[in-house]
């Protein structure tokens, strides 16, 4: 299924979007990737939206990714005797790892880790930030802290800690679980929750052992801190604007999140920008005014894809959501500015083969008649290089992998064909030409440019670009002598 856009689409499914039906409808209204939400649900409810993805991938012969997002750790408090306590500013409050029922003074928080990494002065934050606390003096198994801002305060309401680096793993043993489940189920995107280093990453990766990619989400200060090495051992972002801004000022998110897409782009990886883009539409068939900015500007400013969480899982309106999303992305992408925004943030260093050849290729396609760039493809590497360039004409990833394809499905501006494997550059060239024609990418008249690596079947030895015409190669059945 061809989009008339190049940001890609994530929808969340949950009870709102949990039938075959309305997940058809949701790919067909476009959303790209469908996100599996480890945090809710059983394994048997994620087997089951996992199979109706493939089935309706199978049926309208369309590639739909999935992405399932880990929980992570969760840090909470416990309960307390009346339910919940109205906290005032000023005032003192005690958190320890006494297991009694909690009061107006006083509440278990049952992580050790956590007075392990306290100091005097760190910042303690409840219920996303609603209530701020900041700690006077701690040990190993208290805090007092003063309340900063004041609220209610209820049973196992969560707890984040902004200014310390805490002492535990991304995955707990919930997430190793879940992990090895959706590896084994077969999922193309693994999202891993509470990165703080790039050894968390490196972790998982370990675990996956290549079943599937793995997308570090930034939500902590230390994983902004530390963004450059956590990119490098990714294969993909998630901006998780949510829990940033629940830590972080919430002015300091939209530079970060700038920031961190033109991070993406230069290193040729997926970024996802997510929470609350169009949060409205949860109980509104309409969007705001500002959550369309919003979406807008993740657009303009470079974002692979933008995603959709309770919108499309639990809201009364996912269909309209992802066409909300659907439409503001092509209003955009067809705006003049889109383009002079997008070639001005193009600041490559060039440092290989492949990045010379997938340039040359978006340069060939803008000062010719060139109607689409296809990538011959083992990894992906070829196609995330040539939609790093942000071409005007469309890229078509063609792979004999599965796992290739189901990962391109992220990847801005790519429509991933599966092809039989090629041993000879002439098959390739008709292959191209044949798949652009059958998509209505160009006519027999037009031309295409093909991107290659020679030998083939090798990953990483992109050396080699033909601009060829439709016409000439569609002609041949088989490959001639």
């Amino acid at each position: 299924m061809r989009r008339h856009r190049n940001v890609k689409i994530v929808a969340t499914l949950g009870p709102a979007s949990d039938d075959y039906e309305m997940i058809r409808k949701l790919h067909e209204a476009g959303a790209d990737v469908f996100r599996l939400n480890m945090s809710h649900g059983s394994h048997d409810e994620i087997r089951k939206r996992h199979a109706i993805i493939r089935q309706v991938a199978q049926d309208l012969d369309s590639p739909i990714g999935i992405l399932a997002d880990l929980q992570g750790p969760k840090l909470r408090v416990g309960v307390f005797a009346d339910g919940a306590e109205e906290l005032l500013e000023g005032a003192r409050f005690r958190l320890d790892l006494d297991p009694a029922e909690g009061d107006v003074t006083r509440v278990c928080l049952p992580h050790p880790e956590i007075f392990a990494a306290l100091k005097p002065g760190a910042n303690l934050l409840v219920n996303d930030g609603k209530i701020r606390l900041k700690v006077s003096d701690c040990g190993a198994d208290f805090a007092n802290c003063e309340v900063v801002t004041g609220g209610t305060i209820s049973n196992r309401k969560g707890v984040n800690v902004p200014d310390v680096v805490l002492p535990l793993a991304a995955l707990s043993e919930k997430d190793r679980a879940d992990l090895e489940f959706v590896c084994d189920l077969g999922v193309d995107w693994l999202a891993l929750s509470f990165v703080q280093r790039p050894e968390d990453v490196q972790e998982a990766r370990e675990l996956a052992r290549g079943r599937a990619a793995v997308m570090s989400k930034i939500e902590k200060p230390a994983a902004v801190d530390s963004f450059d090495e956590i990119l490098a051992v990714s294969d993909g972002v998630m901006v998780a604007r949510g829990d940033l801004g629940v830590e972080l000022p919430v002015a300091a998110v939209p530079p970060i999140q700038k920031r961190l897409i033109r991070g993406c782009r230069a290193a040729a990886k997926p970024v996802i920008v997510a929470t609350q883009m169009l949060e409205s539409m949860i109980e509104s068939p309409m969007p705001t005014r500002a959550e369309v900015s919003d979406v807008a500007n993740a657009i303009y400013e470079g974002a692979d894809a933008i995603m959709l969480s309770a919108e499309s899982a639990a809201g009364q309106y996912p269909l309209e959501a992802v066409g909300t999303m659907d439409n503001v992305a092509k209003s955009v992408e067809s705006d003049p500015t889109y383009v002079a925004v997008i070639e001005a943030s193009r600041r490559v260093e060039r440092s290989s083969i492949a990045d010379g050849i997938v340039a040359a290729a978006r340069e060939i396609s803008e000062a010719t008649d060139i109607q689409a760039i296809c990538c011959y493809t083992q990894s992906g590497t070829t196609a995330s290089l040539t939609a790093r360039e942000r071409p005007q004409v469309p890229i078509i990833a063609l792979t004999s992998e599965q796992a290739t394809a189901g990962r391109l499905t992220l990847t801005w501006g790519t429509t991933c064909v599966m092809t039989g494997e090629v041993s000879r550059f002439k098959q390739a060239v008709v292959s191209a030409a044949r798949v652009a024609t059958s998509l209505g990418l160009a006519t027999e008249e037009q031309q295409i440019v093909i991107v290659a690596g020679v030998p083939f079947n090798q990953p990483g030895s992109t050396n080699i670009l033909r601009v060829a015409p439709c016409a000439e190669n569609l002609i041949y059945v088989t490959e001639p002598e």
